[in-house]
């Protein structure tokens, strides 16, 4: 019998309704803070008269669930048992060691964590950091990335960089793709490949990729949390190029060489119009740009201008079309130029009535 089963006894093993071991040791936080709750919550509906773990800091993650605990077990008289003694929270004396005991804990795990995160930083710096293999390659012992040896998979990488090369835009690779009904290969979740039908965003990561130049790279997101509603949401925002952690060219085989990878890259930025405010209301007379949604899809209709003087105004579901090359859904617009004619023979009516009236 060890030492901690000898303090349960001591303080009644066969009245324990909860002994917790390691209970809150591991795990991810938000499985430690589920964890964490259903113990606070046991505790105030009287279920526990101790709670026991091997070594009683390990509650202390977060200060304020370990504050809480301690509050809540000393209204309750409910003691805490580590390996080295049982504590009781309604002594002064016992509820000041705990709370040193959860200060100096939450302290050593921040700090752990930190230099656990700064060493990853260091090692992604040396370029050795390498978390999964995209498509077209497989990661080895080592951690170095290698080719796939599925030539198939291989040439289908380099048709979509040649065929680039040779119409000049993303999207005339990816409807030559849809013409053809050829297939791109894509990682599953689990590391497979698999051949699918491409799509606008999977062609375009593939040829802004750093990794298909033989360069590797790190840190070229961050996650933000932004507020709303009092509830927090995690966006991911990419970062510009100077911003990245690490860029490394020529660590591994690339399918393009880096000079040519720099200007499909360019390629590409010359290419994309208002990059910068991409969500934003054009300077044209549509009052509802951005605020409709496709009855059949729920993409958002689009906004074009036609006619001989460009007064033809026109809104359209081609959001299918251009990104994964389906049929076209709805279209309809009117001439804004006779609508503000009308409007404006409608108000002078409305005007020249009013003053025969008075």
């Amino acid at each position: 019998m060890g030492r901690t089963d000898e303090m349960e006894n001591r303080v009644g093993a066969f009245n324990l309704s909860l002994i917790l071991r390691q209970l809150l040791g591991a795990g991810t936080p938000r499985e430690w803070k589920n964890r964490a709750a259903r113990v606070v919550a046991e505790v105030c509906l009287g279920k526990v008269c101790a709670v026991a773990a091997r070594e009683v800091s390990r509650f202390a993650r977060n200060s304020r669930e370990w504050q809480q605990l301690v509050e809540v077990c000393r209204v309750v008289d409910t003691v805490l048992i580590d390996q080295e003694m049982v504590y009781a929270p309604r002594l002064s004396n016992d509820r000041l060691l705990l709370g040193l005991k959860g200060s100096l804990n939450e302290y050593e795990l921040d700090w752990l964590r930190q230099r656990s995160v700064e060493a990853r930083r260091e090692k992604a710096r040396r370029g050795e950091l390498i978390q999964a293999a995209p498509i077209g390659y497989i990661k080895t012992e080592d951690q170095r990335l290698e080719k796939d040896p599925d030539l198939r998979v291989q040439q289908a990488i380099l048709l979509v960089f040649r065929k680039f090369a040779e119409l000049g835009t993303v999207r005339q690779t990816l409807m030559w793709f849809l013409e053809h009904g050829l297939e791109v290969p894509t990682r599953t979740p689990r590391g497979e490949a698999r051949w699918k039908r491409p799509v606008y965003r999977s062609m375009h990561r593939m040829l802004t990729s750093p990794i298909y130049g033989g360069a590797y790279t790190y840190g070229k997101t961050e996650q933000l949390v932004r507020y709303d509603g009092g509830k927090s949401r995690y966006l991911c925002r990419r970062k510009p190029r100077e911003q990245w952690l690490a860029l490394i060219p020529g660590v591994h085989e690339g399918y393009v060489s880096w000079e040519e990878f720099e200007r499909i890259a360019g390629a590409i930025r010359e290419n994309t119009q208002g990059e910068h405010h991409p969500g934003a209301v054009k300077n044209g007379q549509a009052l509802l740009t951005r605020l409709l949604r496709c009855s059949r899809c729920g993409r958002k209709l689009t906004v074009r201008y036609t006619g001989s003087g460009y007064d033809v105004l026109r809104y359209s579901c081609i959001r299918g079309w251009l990104d994964n090359g389906e049929p076209r859904c709805i279209a309809f617009g009117r001439s804004w130029r006779k609508g503000i004619r009308k409007e404006t023979q409608r108000n002078r009516i409305k005007a020249t009535m009013t003053i025969v009236q008075t």
